[in-house]
């Protein structure tokens, strides 16, 4: 089937045009172009193409601005095999507006790179993405999945807790209210009492249990009595709504470090850890915000896939990113370029996800996966972005 519909559009034209762009060369685009403030949509806060769409004329954090495909740097580069896996996830939740297109999605499965960029050209028109006042530059940063070692049990060498949503949390949800901060949650009588029997699993260290924190989800690997290990994910259940505080800020401020990625925060914590605990501890509180886990059943058929995004779809390691739903609607497909001494990426990605921490027209938080060498990535990544959405015709 899917050899009739990509026959169909070679059919219809000579193919595009071939854009090479040097691999070490940052992308250079055009200028902003003014236009009419209703010729391009505007994102909707939501699925794309949600019932519960906001009216067009309300106010949003970026404006698209309608392009050429010759404009997307690398486009004719990409491998689009793994971007298509990460389609199908899209498709179990894709929204009104991308819903039409899944059928066809599911069909070029097996179809070459050239016959799925032809389809993507005839159904969608990119736009470029800018703020407000026509900046079409941005950052990216990444975040990843950790993979930690734990114990279902407090016992000696594992004794920093991860918890489950407290009933008391629930009720300050409900009164509109923030909980406790971090250090609070640490400190005070009354977090312990309404956080006894909460606790999912233990971590030896809490500087792994911030990181857990700051990404959102991850695994833990569990060694039972039997000596049998099982890994278990903890999925987002909820935060404490404080709001976040970078650590490596608060590190940069005080002049502690110079570099404030999460390898050059791990080499000052092992510095510091031993002559001055105090001070760890204080970086550590420096963010106010606190997550909670829900465990999740893991199965043979999901072990490959990543945590669930904010969309409710798995994500893709290197084809899902987080993005502010105010500016760019969940189930997009985007294009995403982005060069730098941490990498140079031109590819197709999906916004899937969001963060406390991604606000802004331009702003993408690209998923690097699972484990310690996702981790190494992520860690280092924070450059320039630019983006363009991919808009059904």
């Amino acid at each position: 089937m899917w050899i009739a519909i990509v026959g169909s559009l070679v059919a219809c034209g000579s193919g595009p045009r071939r854009v090479v762009v040097e691999e070490a060369t940052p992308p250079t685009l055009a200028a902003p172009v003014a236009r009419p403030v209703d010729a391009a949509p505007r994102a909707s806060g939501g699925l794309a193409g949600a019932p519960d769409t906001p009216s067009p004329q309300k106010f949003y954090r970026s404006r698209w601005v309608p392009v050429s495909w010759n404009e997307l740097p690398g486009w004719q580069e990409d491998d689009l095999s793994d971007a298509w896996n990460a389609w199908l996830q899209n498709c179990e939740r894709p929204g009104p507006l991308f819903a039409p297109l899944c059928r066809q999605v599911k069909q070029l499965l097996l179809a070459d790179n050239q016959d799925k960029r032809l389809w993507l050209m005839s159904h969608l028109q990119p736009y470029r993405i800018e703020s407000l006042d026509g900046n079409p530059d941005g950052l990216l940063t990444s975040y990843y999945e950790p993979l930690m070692e734990a114990s279902a049990l407090m016992r000696p060498g594992f004794e920093v807790p991860l918890y489950a949503p407290p009933e008391a949390l629930q009720l300050a949800k409900r009164a509109g209210q923030p909980w406790l901060t971090r250090q609070q949650i640490d400190t005070l009588p009354e977090a312990k009492d309404a956080l006894r029997g909460k606790e999912v699993a233990w971590l030896a260290d809490p500087v792994d249990a911030l990181v857990l924190h700051i990404q959102g989800s991850g695994r833990v690997r569990i060694t039972d009595a039997d000596g049998r290990t099982r890994v278990v994910r903890l999925a987002y259940a909820a935060s404490n709504d404080q709001p976040y505080a970078s650590v490596g800020r608060w590190l940069l401020d005080r002049g502690l470090v110079r570099d404030a990625s999460w390898p050059g925060i791990k080499a000052w914590i092992s510095a510091t850890q031993v002559s001055n605990p105090r001070l760890v501890q204080e970086m550590l509180w420096s963010n106010p915000r606190y997550v909670f886990f829900r465990p999740e059943t893991r199965t043979d058929k999901d072990a490959d896939l990543g945590p669930r995004g904010a969309q409710g779809v798995p994500l893709t390691a290197g084809r899902s990113v987080a993005v502010d739903k105010d500016s760019i609607p969940y189930a997009t497909p985007l294009w995403l370029t982005s060069a730098g001494p941490n990498g140079n990426l031109q590819r197709l990605v999906f916004a899937q996800d969001t963060g406390s921490a991604i606000v802004g027209a331009v702003r993408a938080d690209y998923f690097a996966g699972t484990g310690a060498q996702a981790g190494d990535f992520a860690g280092r990544m924070k450059q320039g972005l630019r983006l363009w959405v991919l808009w059904p015709k």
